[in-house]
């Protein structure tokens, strides 16, 4: 049945299900684990944690979270140019399984393999995923718009799956139990992909554009010297012989991925004979890669400082006869489950915020890419003038009601739906055709950068100096606002920059 035929799956493509669900269950053990990770780190040896500091633990935090955006490069061009798509997404999710049973096996010893395992088999796994979904609707289907809607909606079930389970039996059961949990999601999802890949269609299994012959063989030797290099460098650390601090680390990472970026943006702009009006669209585009990379700092402390504060100064108490505590007997409500309010809140909102821009353009209100995104910046910004008056009473030594954060994670999440896709959106518009495959892989950096910066942030939450706390979140609402505004400002100009030769475009 050729894809423009097929409608098995809520009028979709049948690959489209086996595409979903296993995103669905990848995504389930992805957000599991990554909620558990500051937690874990942080707590004392004593209760079978880590017992790093906050300022290591949030480092490697954004290493990880870095790494898994970054990760996505090599993974897409490995699929384009050696294994295509299909056997990209299997090897990932097996890498991704193998990380999570290395830690639920052993975390103390074993804890870094595990996170390495699992952010190289997302790299691999979470580029072509998402490309597939795409290639199995024809150039001319109409139904791919709302595809992606459909198969963003197992990424957020996937996630919610993941904080109700992990967060139960991390504070239940313990760490070991918490961390299988996010392995046998991955199990899961690799099972029905097996036994259901073969609905997907045939042009999204093989390489996009494959090496052949001698290039082929060169391109393999690369990739095993790589790999060859980066287990020798592991056990090294693992056996002491290389001493790695994550903090220095996590600085030098963040320089070289902006640096990168600049270099990447700038090659492509001086070298890639561009049209005057290519040129002034990318400047454009510039400022919502900056803006970007300045809300995942900010919004991804959800991990991180945000998880910290919801355990150690919320007040979790259940009240006895309450339905978790009849049924479950649970007497607090788990940590992790505050992060429940985002994928909540994009359920919800997400139909709202579609509409929404269809109804302002209806009405001749077309704000540009950049307004858009510094209106999220700005609302992102102040979830954490929400922090700054809870932080107060923290600091004072009282716990704070639940919904502090809850408001935090709605106007996280409104700033999300604000910035996020319409960013998606602008790189696909205003990249030059030619580029648009580099500049989406230019776009994912900011990803990688406001992810290392958010683990740097979150690092300066010492939880022995309470104090300190309404300060350094003021400081990032106070700088997170002067940059949407400096970008609003900017938006009168790039206005112009986004419609230069737009009709040329199309």
């Amino acid at each position: 049945m050729k894809p423009s035929n097929d409608s098995s799956f809520f009028g979709h493509p049948g690959g489209l299900k086996t595409l979903f669900f296993t995103e669905m269950w990848e995504r389930m053990s992805y957000y599991g684990m990554r909620a558990l990770l500051v937690l874990f780190m942080t707590a004392s040896l004593q209760t079978q944690g880590l017992g790093l500091t906050v300022a290591t633990a949030g480092a490697i935090y954004g290493l990880y979270t870095g790494a898994v955006y970054f990760l996505g490069l090599p993974g897409g061009w490995l699929a384009d140019r050696l294994i295509g798509g299909k056997r990209a997404v299997w090897y990932g999710g097996i890498i991704i399984f193998a990380g999570h049973i290395v830690l639920a096996i052993d975390l103390q010893n074993l804890f870094f393999v595990g996170l390495i395992l699992v952010a190289t088999g997302t790299g691999l796994l979470k580029p072509n995923i998402s490309a597939m979904v795409g290639q199995q609707y024809s150039e001319e289907d109409t139904r791919r718009d709302s595809g992606y809607a459909l198969y963003y909606m197992g990424i957020n079930i996937g996630s919610l799956i993941a904080y109700f389970v992990t967060g139960y039996l991390q504070e239940d059961w313990g760490w070991h139990y918490a961390f299988g949990a996010a392995a046998v999601g991955m199990a899961f999802g690799l099972i029905q992909y097996h036994f259901t890949n073969n609905t997907l269609d045939p042009k999204s299994v093989e390489p996009a554009n494959p090496f052949v012959g001698e290039a082929r063989k060169r391109a393999w030797m690369a990739v095993s010297a790589v790999v060859v290099a980066a287990v020798v460098v592991i056990v090294l650390a693992h056996m002491g012989t290389i001493v790695i601090e994550p903090v220095a680390l996590a600085q030098k990472v963040a320089i070289l991925f902006t640096t990168v970026f600049f270099a990447y943006f700038g090659f492509i702009y001086f070298k890639g004979q561009l049209t005057d009006n290519e040129k002034k669209r990318l400047w454009a585009l510039l400022l919502v890669c900056i803006a970007s990379a300045c809300f995942w700092s900010g919004f991804e402390q959800a991990g991180s400082s945000l998880n910290l504060f919801a355990q150690n100064y919320t007040d979790r108490v259940l009240e006895g006869g309450s339905f978790l505590t009849s049924w479950f007997g649970m007497t607090a409500i788990p940590t992790v489950w505050f992060q429940l309010s985002n994928s909540l809140f994009i359920v919800i909102l997400s139909p709202f915020f579609a509409a929404l821009w269809i109804n302002l353009a209806k009405r001749m209100i077309d704000p540009s890419y950049t307004l858009k995104c510094a209106i999220g910046i700005v609302i992102m910004a102040s979830g954490f003038l929400v922090m700054f008056m809870a932080s107060q009473y923290a600091a004072q030594g009282l716990k704070v009601a639940p919904m502090w954060l809850v408001t935090t994670y709605f106007l996280h999440t409104v700033g999300e739906l604000c910035l996020s896709p319409v960013a998606l959106s602008a790189v696909s518009k205003l990249s030059p055709k030619r580029f648009a495959g580099q500049m989406m892989g230019i776009f994912v950096l900011t990803y990688s950068i406001g992810n290392i910066i958010a683990g740097l942030l979150s690092g300066n939450f010492d939880p022995e100096n309470v104090n300190e706390m309404p300060n350094l979140y003021l400081q990032i609402a106070l700088f997170s606002i002067a940059i949407g505004i400096i970008i609003a400002l900017l938006s009168l100009k790039s206005r112009h920059w986004e419609k230069s030769g737009i009709e040329e475009k199309a």
